[in-house]
């Protein structure tokens, strides 16, 4: 399986912009582009299962976060069919509101088959 290696950039930008996106049917399309149909996330806060829990639990957190975007923290990383990436949540004058590092497995097409979140700081 390479797609992790190679693409471990393209899968943790996708997988951001799901968790980015407001627009409630866009952000199902790209949930639905990032994820495999019976995915799991899970962190020390939410968790979610398939494409619709994911989303709805997306949906959820931007709630609690408003106006705040995910951006990439460093460079992500993959060796087998796990991927590795770290991220930041900022507020709209860029201060940081949380630090956290995603580990995820995918299938072959790069599609997020399992989602493990950390927080780093909050």
């Amino acid at each position: 399986m390479q797609a992790a290696h190679a693409h471990a950039h393209t899968i943790a930008e996708r997988y951001l912009a799901a968790w980015n996106e407001r627009d409630p049917d866009a952000r199902r399309a790209q949930v639905a582009q990032a994820f495999a149909p019976g995915a799991s996330y899970l962190d020390p806060m939410m968790r979610g299962s398939g494409v619709d829990g994911i989303d709805a639990m997306i949906g959820a957190a931007q709630g609690q976060f408003p106006g705040c975007r995910f951006a990439l923290h460093g460079q992500p990383d993959g060796h087998n069919d796990v991927v590795r990436f770290s991220w930041v949540l900022a507020g709209p004058d860029a201060a940081p509101l949380a630090r956290g590092t995603d580990v995820a497995t995918v299938d072959a097409d790069g599609r997020l088959v399992r989602v493990t979140g950390f927080l780093d700081a909050a």
